[in-house]
């Protein structure tokens, strides 16, 4: 319960100044630097892409619909989704701490993905996953 009212209460901070609609990138456990640096690196998570822990999962998704209700819309002007996605990465805490970090990135946020061969060739791999948002 904590930790959806403190990623609620993030967002709605934000509001519209961040760009939305937005991805949020959920750090919980660890210390102060640990739980930012797992949300940083739940960001990096394409989108649709859920927690493989299930209770995880369900969590993102509860959250995705909890920030939607706050309405901020595309570019804050209420229409539209305020938030694509919720990623969330935890770490060990100790039980008298509950250290949690919120990364909030704009519409923008792209993922792209590259093999490269013994030889130095590139080949590059964008994913489609913004599109089905937009066509939806």
């Amino acid at each position: 319960k904590g930790v959806k009212e403190f990623v609620v209460e993030a967002v709605a901070a934000a509001g519209p100044l961040a760009c939305p609609p937005y991805t949020v990138g959920v750090g919980v456990g660890g210390g102060e630097d640990m739980c930012m640096n797992l949300a940083k690196k739940a960001l990096l998570r394409p989108l649709f892409q859920y927690h493989q822990d299930e209770n995880i999962s369900t969590l993102e998704k509860e959250l995705l619909e909890l920030l939607n209700k706050l309405e901020i819309g595309a570019m804050g002007l209420g229409e539209g989704p305020s938030v694509l996605d919720v990623h969330m990465e935890f770490a060990a805490r100790h039980p008298a701490s509950l250290p949690v970090g919120v990364v909030i990135s704009c519409w923008a946020l792209r993922h792209a993905g590259a093999t490269i061969d013994s030889e130095g060739n590139v080949a590059w791999h964008p994913t489609d996953a913004i599109h089905y948002v937009v066509k939806k």
